[in-house]
């Protein structure tokens, strides 16, 4: 199978380096890597530049947007800039951070997954954060959801779900929506992805409210997001955060900002998120 990889990469100096040499070392290659520098004002261009020449299939493009480290729409305008720029001649599309090391055999164990089960429509393995030398799983999400930082989607699945959404919350709604259409989600345990620099160290205070907007925006109501705030900020053990997301909640609704699903979509997305509720309990 043919793996195209974008990587948006803003001031990732530290770790493009580390990213590009683990997938050069890959039993099974990419056909394209593309280095998406977005805004870059130190040497992520210069390093990612000296790996394209070196590997033909590797590639380094130049967008222009905020010096802020904001999650949601300008990593994934960045992603479009990469996609932009290749054929369609990929059977799976991926969009990696730039703080990876993935194991040798990682798009070949992604290639299997894909390669025997024609429903699959997203794969990865699972994120590792380095503390006091030992690395342990970045335990922020349920162990069935696929991180933003290493997305994977088949092609047919990729198109289906009308791509990525340029919002905050597009790593969540990918999967619900790839649910809807009846797709395979995947999560493969034994692929340990060291994450160089963990979820959200960088990001700006105004992105805070961006999660509860992003819940809004995926017509969960109140209920589940109440029950979604509150796991997820527990997990990042901040009830100041809880707070936060609820106010974005309620910001965006007063807005009436658009939504990212239709409303079949949303009842969908809403009984599947109850379903995952109740079965906690039961």
């Amino acid at each position: 199978m043919n793996f195209y990889i974008i990587i948006p990469a803003h001031n990732e100096e530290a770790y493009i380096g580390k990213t590009l040499q683990s997938l050069i070392q890959q039993t099974k290659s990419p056909k394209q890597v593309v280095v998406v520098n977005d805004n870059s004002t130190d040497n992520t261009q210069s390093i990612a530049e000296d790996y394209a020449t070196k590997y033909p299939w590797i590639s380094v493009i130049n967008s222009k947007s905020s010096n802020k480290h904001i999650p949601g729409s300008k990593i994934v305008n960045a992603f479009y800039k990469g996609l932009e720029s290749l054929d369609g001649n990929y059977d799976v599309i991926c969009k990696f951070d730039a703080d990876l090391i993935f194991p040798k055999n990682y798009l070949e164990v992604l290639s299997c997954h894909f390669h025997t089960n024609n429903k699959l429509g997203m794969a990865s393995g699972f994120c590792y954060i380095e503390k006091k030398g030992d690395w342990v799983l970045e335990n922020l999400t349920n162990i069935d959801h696929i991180r933003g930082a290493l997305k994977a989607y088949r092609k047919d699945c990729f198109n289906q779900i009308g791509k990525l959404k340029r919002s905050m919350g597009w790593d969540t709604v990918d999967e619900l929506l790839a649910k809807y259409y009846g797709w395979e989600i995947l999560t493969d345990e034994s692929l340990h992805v060291k994450h160089l620099k963990p979820t959200g160290n960088s990001y700006n205070k105004d992105s805070k409210y961006l999660q509860g907007e992003a819940m809004y925006k995926m017509r969960y109501g109140f209920m589940i997001t109440l029950i979604s705030a509150l796991k997820l900020a527990l997990k990042k053990k901040s009830l100041r955060l809880f707070k936060d997301y609820i106010s974005g909640y309620f910001k965006a609704k007063s807005h009436n900002i658009d939504f990212l699903v239709s409303e079949e979509e949303g009842i969908f997305i809403r009984n599947l998120r109850w379903k995952g509720v109740l079965k906690k309990f039961y």
